[in-house]
C-alpha cells in the first residue's frame, strides 16, 4: 500500500465530500486514539484551517486527555474542551430516578458517546461543517461502536481501512509515536480495551477481513457479530403501505 497516494487520496476525498455537501469544513472528536488522530491529519491536509477538533471528557482518564490535547498542538488544529460530566450525571440521574447504576451497563456506558455525539453536531451545525467519524473498517465490521453514538456521522474518512492499516497511515502523517502505541480503548469505564470487550482482537479481525481466513472459532465470531450489528450499518427500515 502506498501511503503517501493513500493519504492523498483521503484529504482528496474529504474535501469533495465536504464541497457536495454545501459544507465548509469537518469537526473531529479527538479521543487521544490513534482513529481520531489520523482523521484529524487527514481533515487538516483537506481542509487546512477550516477542521475543529473537540476533547469531551466524560469521566475520561487524564492520561486520554493529554494525549487529545498533544494531537492537537502536533498538527496545529484549533480545539475547545467541553467537559460532559455535569450532563452525564444529569442524565444518568433522569432516567433511573436517583438510583445507581453500573457503568458497565451497555444502557449507561452508550449515554457517553451519544453525548458526544450531542455536541459534535452543535457545532457542525453552527459552523456548517460536516462531522467526520472515526471508526475504520475492522471496529464497523463487527459493529464496534455505539448506533447514535460514535456511529452517528456524516463521514468515514477511514472506514475502508482495518486497524493495521490505519496504525500504518499514522506513522505516514506523523502521529505521535506514543497515540500510535498506546492500547485502543473508548474509555467507557476504568480499565476498558476495545480488544477486551469485543473478545477479538484486531490482529485477529484484520487478518480475516484481508485475507478471509483465520481461526475457526474467530472466523465464526466475527461473522456471527457482524449479522447481529447489521441494523447498526443500515438505514432504519421504512414499512411499505400498500393502497387499498
Amino acid at each position: 500500500m502506498n501511503l503517501e497516494r493513500l493519504a492523498a487520496s483521503l484529504a482528496g476525498w474529504i474535501s469533495d465530500r465536504v464541497r457536495e455537501a454545501g459544507a465548509v469544513g469537518t469537526v473531529v472528536g479527538v479521543s487521544g486514539g490513534v482513529d481520531s488522530a489520523v482523521v484529524l491529519a487527514l481533515c487538516k491536509a483537506a481542509l487546512k484551517e477550516r477542521v475543529l477538533g473537540l476533547i469531551l471528557p466524560c469521566r475520561s482518564r487524564p492520561e486520554d486527555l493529554d494525549d487529545a490535547a498533544l494531537v492537537l498542538r502536533h498538527f496545529g488544529v484549533r480545539g475547545e474542551t467541553i467537559v460532559l460530566d455535569h450532563a452525564y450525571e444529569e442524565m444518568l440521574r433522569a432516567v433511573t430516578a436517583g438510583g445507581s447504576t453500573d457503568s458497565r451497563d451497555l444502557a449507561t456506558a452508550n449515554i457517553v458517546p451519544r453525548l458526544r455525539m450531542t455536541v459534535l453536531y452543535f457545532y457542525a451545525n453552527k459552523l456548517n461543517y460536516l462531522v467526520a467519524g472515526t471508526g475504520n473498517r475492522s471496529e464497523i465490521e463487527v459493529g464496534y461502536f455505539t448506533k447514535h453514538g460514535d456511529g452517528g456521522v456524516d463521514i468515514l474518512p477511514i472506514g475502508g481501512l482495518v486497524k493495521s492499516q490505519v496504525r500504518a497511515l499514522a506513522g505516514h502523517l506523523g502521529v505521535p509515536a506514543r497515540i500510535i502505541e498506546k492500547p485502543p480503548s473508548a474509555g467507557l469505564w476504568p480499565g476498558q480495551t476495545d480488544e477486551g470487550e469485543m473478545g477479538l482482537t484486531y490482529h485477529e479481525i484484520d487478518e480475516y477481513l484481508l485475507t478471509g481466513r483465520g481461526d475457526e472459532a474467530v472466523v465464526a465470531r466475527i461473522r456471527r457479530m457482524h449479522e447481529r450489528s447489521e441494523h447498526k450499518r443500515s438505514r432504519p427500515p421504512v414499512a411499505v403501505v400498500h393502497p387499498d
